[in-house]
């Protein structure tokens, strides 16, 4: 009759040997290897048809070894259930001598030792204590809209040609091609079309555009026109090329020479920046501006502050793990072994994820937060429509959702990530009430210089 012991051989890390009597692995041997001499396909012999003898010699040992192995497991299987032992990953077996010792001809008592890592029980201070935050609520002020309305009539702007580069804002048309110290084309191949603002160009390089139009060429090596900080930027692009292309000579060849002229405010551009909606004047125009400004902002404060519960819950959360066992395990319970010195270098983040990943079940279960399939069919749905510029009432103008959705609910991928993002906003809605957080205003400058949360809470260790 198989038994199980159970010992401690560290922080919530424990072995566990099953004994295993003959009679435990010896029937299903034998009744699997009836099984399998059924349906074997041996060359020489009709199926079902080869003598038990050549069965037993061809396959007896492999299936002997396989069977001794799954009846140890599912012993463990139904100890561990019995006991209620909530473990990490998998148990990981033992060395052991017995495997190699494992013989049909001579079946016999055999014992196999596995290790396991147990899930820590724990509580959640932070939580308890109702622990203070700030939620930072960025001014929108009026140089930003200023800057705003400017971005979006430049961008709905067009551009209308210009005789010669007379103006740092202008728009140089133009082609690069690698050439010799005279300007004779070595590579036409190597062309390379590039639209630019003549500000954005290395300094020397502007000087010499300025006043050229149309058609002008110019021969240049990299090296001599850029600063070193510029080179770098300047070979990756527009150039694509490496750093052996800073000797190398070019003719910059010019296309056309633009001005961008901004969009008016006005009905035209209300209707393409708001195209679903109605804006009334300018004032309303500006209002949905300001609205769509602070909405991204909150989007990006709100993330912060997830970041900050998300950091102060792992670092001030007082968890045992079995370190060993979880070391043991990522070394070698992946695809690949991996050596001792990366599990050390990897331990770190591996442990933060960990943590979370125990604190974050935790708090599901126990509030009973969870996402059905029809909470991720929903989400993507309304996620399209949006695009489209449709809301959640308006499928019957999308009759192809149907066929778009059963596509979509095959990529796992999608289905995946929109599952993991529903379950972290339900979630981190739950974690928003339960602690003391205190709204403040803040300049858009001064928030993006706050230091980042995981820094901040690394010092508390």
């Amino acid at each position: 009759m198989a038994t199980v012991t159970r010992e401690t051989i560290g922080t919530l890390h424990d072995k566990l040997t099953v004994k295993l009597a003959k009679e435990d692995f010896l029937p299903s041997f034998e009744k699997t290897l009836k099984q399998y001499a059924k349906t074997a396909n041996v060359p020489g012999f009709r199926k079902g048809m080869v003598p038990s003898g050549m069965m037993r010699k061809m396959y007896g040992q492999s299936i002997f070894n396989e069977e001794v192995i799954r009846a140890a497991g599912k012993k463990l299987e139904d100890y561990m259930t019995g006991e209620k032992m909530s473990i990490f990953a998998q148990p990981m077996i033992l060395p052991n001598e017995n495997m190699a010792r494992l013989d049909m001809n001579k079946p016999d008592d055999v014992d196999f030792s596995f290790e396991v890592g147990l899930k820590p029980e724990f509580e959640i201070p932070a939580i308890k204590n109702k622990s203070a935050l700030t939620r930072y609520k960025i001014s929108v002020t009026d140089k930003m809209m200023d800057d705003e309305i400017e971005r979006i009539k430049r961008r709905y702007g067009k551009v209308e040609s210009q005789d010669a580069a007379s103006d740092k804002e202008d728009i140089i048309y133009s082609t690069y091609e690698p050439c010799d110290e005279a300007g004779n084309v070595t590579d036409a191949d190597k062309k390379i079309e590039d639209t630019e603002v003549l500000d954005k160009m290395p300094a020397k390089l502007k000087e010499m555009v300025m006043g050229k139009k149309a058609e002008d060429t110019l021969v240049f090596r990299p090296a001599d026109v850029c600063t070193e900080e510029e080179l770098k930027a300047f070979l990756k692009d527009p150039l694509k090329s490496g750093e052996e292309a800073a000797q190398q000579y070019y003719k910059l060849t010019i296309s056309k020479v633009g001005k961008l002229i901004p969009q008016e405010l006005g009905p035209e551009l209300y209707q393409q920046v708001f195209q679903n909606v109605e804006v009334k004047d300018e004032a309303d125009f500006k209002e949905k501006i300001k609205a769509e400004l602070s909405r991204e902002f909150d989007r990006i404060t709100g993330e912060r502050l997830h970041n900050e519960i998300f950091e102060m819950l792992v670092h001030n959360t007082p968890i045992s793990l079995p370190v060993a066992f979880l070391k043991r395990w990522m070394r070698e319970g992946g695809e690949k072994p991996k050596s001792a010195q990366d599990v050390e270098n990897e331990y770190g983040s591996f442990e933060h994820q960990l943590i979370w990943q125990l604190i974050s079940d935790k708090l599901m279960h126990e509030q009973g937060i969870s996402v059905t399939k029809e909470d991720v069919e929903k989400d993507i749905k309304t996620r399209v429509l949006a695009y489209f510029g449709l809301g959640p009432d308006d499928e019957a103008q999308a009759p192809w959702m149907d066929g778009y959705m059963t596509k979509v609910l095959k990529d796992e991928k999608m289905v995946d990530e929109t599952y993991r993002r529903l379950v972290a906003e339900k979630l981190f809605q739950f974690l928003e009430k339960q602690f003391t957080i205190e709204e403040k205003e803040i300049e858009e400058e001064a928030f993006f210089k706050l230091g980042d949360a995981h820094a901040a809470h690394h010092h508390h260790h």
